[in-house]
């Protein structure tokens, strides 16, 4: 199971640019608030910072300007070589992004549309909460301790140990030491050092220069 932004694909400037802009406008430290915002709902940080707002409006104008800001989004290293050599059936997308952003910086990114798409659309509690993952491996007719999850963000990477995954942290956004200290079983610097080989109906993944975990 794979997360979006920071794992499959780069649109952290897209991220920083929206949340800067958005807590300027509203008065909050701007670096405070992106380093908040990623890798959550949207709505958990409007929540966070105006409580007593109209959380589904602020919500909707920042998936908007999310939407209309595509410049610099890009596959990540490794990420379309991956998808494009996992069975179809056998891989999730579980993102903290709307469906229907998630789709527009899938399409923008010339990654592959996932059969298995869980976003924080059908989820009542988002990452950390082991929610998102659970009901992505309900979807993938698995368990989800017999899934791997990668992750860049801290957030993510306690859901899916909360959920009781395997965790793979990509520093493509976060250091290495908060990625461990979340609880990531393995961390590397991109999808490009997972290597994979699928057999019999199995999937084997491989850390460069590691031993295999299945």
């Amino acid at each position: 199971m794979f997360d979006l932004d920071g794992v499959l694909i780069d649109s952290t400037h897209v991220v920083a640019r929206v949340w800067r802009n958005w807590a300027i406008e509203h008065g909050f430290n701007p670096d405070e608030v992106v380093s908040r915002a990623h890798g959550r709902p949207s709505i958990a940080t409007i929540k966070d910072y105006l409580p007593n707002s109209d959380h589904e409006q602020e919500n909707r104008e920042v998936e908007r300007r999310e939407m209309e800001d595509l410049d610099g989004v890009v596959a990540l290293p490794g990420a379309l070589a991956l998808l494009e050599n996992l069975p179809p059936d056998r891989w999730a997308i579980v993102t903290s992004c709307t469906r229907i952003l998630a789709l527009v910086r899938i399409r923008a990114a010339g990654l592959p549309t996932p059969r298995h798409l869980l976003t924080s659309s059908d989820v009542t509690h988002g990452k950390p909460h082991p929610e998102p993952f659970l009901k992505g491996a309900s979807m993938l007719g698995l368990r989800a301790t017999d899934c791997v999850v990668f992750e860049d963000a801290p957030a993510g990477v306690r859901s899916g140990k909360a959920a009781g995954a395997f965790v793979i942290g990509l520093t493509t956004t976060m250091p290495s030491p908060k990625l461990q200290d979340a609880g990531a079983d393995w961390v590397v610097r991109s999808c490009s050092d997972i290597c994979l080989s699928a057999s019999n109906g199995s999937v084997e993944l491989v850390r460069r220069e590691s031993e295999p975990h299945r």
